[in-house]
């Protein structure tokens, strides 16, 4: 198995859908993919592009940290909070190692928490209830009442 959606939710449940991909570069494009697809249906009112690149940079971090003795996967997952888009991103990593990080220009990596910090109206990372870490972030009024 390359990877699991899940798109029909428990009607009661906050979750809009969920995706467990593996810990490959494949998977980035992937989540961006499904993602999209899955969330039109409930007709956000925020950018379902700016979202997208949100889960592929916080994805591309997942699989470039996490570590883990067995297999191991990433898991994305996406809920509705009254009016606002939560999505976490978990992986087997150690919580403590997320950071904030304040490249310098000709750095190579280090921009994907800035991204996020700059265009979601909040983030936060600890421990996953999967073990690990999960890293999340929050669009406020992404259906306005």
């Amino acid at each position: 198995m390359a990877f699991m959606i899940d798109r029909y939710p428990c009607e009661d449940s906050p979750r809009l859908g969920a995706m467990i991909l593996h810990p490959t570069p494949e998977s980035v494009p992937r989540a961006r993919r499904w993602f999209r697809k899955f969330i039109v249906p409930y007709n956000p009112a925020c950018s379902i592009d700016d979202c997208a690149l949100l889960i592929s940079e916080l994805v591309t971090n997942a699989i470039r940290y996490g570590q883990a003795d067995e297999t191991w996967v990433v898991r994305v997952e996406w809920f509705r909070d009254g009016g606002s888009l939560r999505v976490e991103v978990h992986n087997p990593g150690a919580p403590a190692a997320v950071r904030l990080r304040k490249p310098d220009a000709d750095d190579a990596h280090g921009r994907g928490l800035l991204l996020v910090d700059s265009i979601a109206d909040s983030w936060h990372c600890g421990p996953s209830r999967f073990g690990g870490t999960v890293v999340s972030f929050v669009v406020a009024d992404a259906w306005p009442s």
